[in-house]
């Protein structure tokens, strides 16, 4: 049984029935459209779905190549990469709409004869057998055993409560307003991720593939008020971004939507995995927006545990005590195989943000970096671009 259609859970799905397995898939929301959610998929995120054999995705799911990166600080372009940052590479970093590929997925999941979709019902509880899990039940009281429960039901995981698997943090917890611009009109930002720093804070801006822009907006410790009106915050960008940007936020006001506030805990939890549970993607993780790791990591999550279980659910882990502990095994050995990673890239994505934090607590920093010395952004473009390969390529390869 697979708790969470999202990324982890919906591949993880699909992985373990095409190999004929029974799989019961459980997922709270009756559909996958969430307001926000990761659009960037990095070529190890793509080599997951290559490996699946889900890559290159089909048409209908709305999808288009990153164009680049730009930063801008206090109004001035430090400076700007084309993608692929890699040299000679022909895959970059790539836009999806991640409601549309779960939406697939589930699509096809439901044409497969060996599993159960059971939408719009959520987990209150687990069933216990001694120490195992063996089961959970339903909202609607519904309860279903299971020889396995895989939890991949999200950052705030209700299973990973359940199973009394507490989450240690790293770094400092930090809050994100997140906005939508829907205009009539193309943006500006030309298809490159846009980061704009200056005395109100850190924006991200980029082109939404399914239309409009998104905008994340990290405020300085001086900037505390709830802003309301679009204007007032689209003001504060606009004061930090070049003029052709200004104007056009400016132009465009009423077309912001308000802001939905993010709280952004980073950890892992102290343990993946019980006897009869396996937590996996955000659940065993919760990953930092900064580049995009949380949906990468999902599907290599993904591609590990069905490589490990596969062959021991095939055979059944239910028949006696030597099939539960080798099943238990696995789990642990899919811990293992996908810690090292996840903690290198939460420790890489934590460097990464405490340098925003810096530039943002530094004003006489960002005057350096906005001054117009002609070598000093291929400087920081260079060390940039270069702090940036693991957590575009992964750690650890992928098993066959």
């Amino acid at each position: 049984m697979v708790v969470g259609a999202g990324p982890a859970g919906a591949s993880l799905a699909l992985l373990l029935a095409q190999a004929g397995l029974q799989v019961t898939l459980v997922e709270a929301k009756r559909d996958s459209s969430r307001r926000f959610r990761g659009e960037a998929l990095m070529p190890h995120g793509l080599a997951a779905l290559e490996a699946m054999g889900l890559w290159p995705l089909t048409r209908t799911i709305p999808q288009r190549p990153l164009a680049g990166w730009r930063f801008v600080v206090q109004g001035r372009e430090l400076f700007q990469l084309p993608e692929p940052l890699e040299t000679g590479a022909e895959q970059g970093c790539t836009l999806i709409s991640q409601p549309a590929l779960l939406e697939h997925l589930l699509a096809r999941l439901e044409r497969m004869p060996t599993i159960t979709l059971r939408r719009g019902q959520r987990v209150e509880a687990l069933h216990w057998q001694q120490e195992r899990v063996c089961g959970v039940r339903l909202a609607d009281g519904t309860d279903l055993p299971a020889d396995l429960v895989v939890a991949a039901d999200g950052r705030s995981s209700r299973l990973r409560q359940l199973a009394h698997l507490p989450l240690e943090r790293e770094g400092s917890p930090f809050d994100l307003l997140w906005y939508r611009l829907d205009p009539e009109e193309p943006s500006p930002l030309a298809g490159l991720f846009t980061t704009l720093v200056g005395p109100a804070g850190l924006f991200s801006a980029f082109d939404a593939v399914e239309g409009g822009v998104q905008i994340g907006w990290v405020r300085s410790l001086q900037e505390h008020r709830v802003l309301e009106r679009a204007e007032e915050w689209l003001e504060h960008l606009s004061r930090q971004s070049p003029a052709d940007l200004a104007t056009w936020w400016r132009r465009h006001a009423k077309a912001a939507s308000a802001a939905t506030p993010l709280r952004v805990d980073v950890g892992h939890a102290r343990q993946w995995w019980r006897p009869g549970l396996l937590l996996l993607g955000d659940a065993a993780h919760p990953m930092s927006p900064v580049r995009a790791q949380g949906i990468n990591l999902a599907l290599r999550d993904a591609w590990v545990a069905a490589r490990q279980l596969v062959p021991l659910l095939a055979r059944g882990s239910g028949a006696g005590d030597g099939n539960r502990s080798d099943l238990d095994a696995a789990l642990q050995q899919i811990e293992r195989l996908r810690r090292p990673e996840v903690t290198i890239l939460q420790r890489l994505q934590a460097a990464e943000t405490d340098r925003g934090k810096l530039l943002l607590h530094q004003p006489l920093l960002r005057h350096l970096l906005a001054a117009p010395f002609p070598w000093l952004g291929g400087a920081v473009a260079r060390r940039w671009r270069h702090d940036q390969k693991l957590l575009r390529q992964g750690v650890t390869p992928l098993p066959p």
